[in-house]
């Protein structure tokens, strides 16, 4: 079962960080989705979480602060005709650093947006049951 981290980041404003995946990446290729990546063997999910935020959007550590962990999420799906079974760690971060995000190859585009119209996007699956289960009390 994979195992990753999905991290959603909001800014002083209330809006939340979306990233279209580019068609270069493995799985849900022009999706709109949070910071996510593989945790890898011997690696706490939070480490992963920041170092997805420094390789994808080019923030360090000290940029964000960590707001809330949310319950790890299961599901299973088919994405071309592979069956996954995802294992989700949902982290919610508040991006400290104003300025121009920096995507890398895994992303074509971003945007800021509220998070009441995450849904009027074409996200990865469940995108907004962990968006809206990180920011409900916050």
């Amino acid at each position: 079962m994979p195992e990753v981290v999905t991290c959603i980041l909001i800014n002083e404003d209330g809006d939340i960080l979306i990233l279209k995946r580019s068609d270069r990446v493995r799985t849900y290729k022009k999706c709109w989705s949070g910071v996510a990546g593989y945790v890898e063997e011997d690696e706490r999910p939070i480490d992963t979480a920041y170092k997805e935020i420094r390789e994808e959007i080019g923030l360090d550590k000290k940029d964000v602060e960590l707001l809330k962990e949310g319950d790890v999420f299961e599901y299973t799906d088919v994405y071309e005709n592979i069956r996954y079974d995802w294992f989700i760690h949902p982290f919610l971060f508040k991006c400290r650093k104003k300025g121009k995000i920096n995507i890398d190859w895994e992303h074509s585009g971003y945007l800021w947006i509220k998070p009441s119209i995450v849904t009027k996007f074409d996200t990865v699956p469940h995108f907004n049951t962990i968006v809206s289960g990180l920011l409900k009390g916050i």
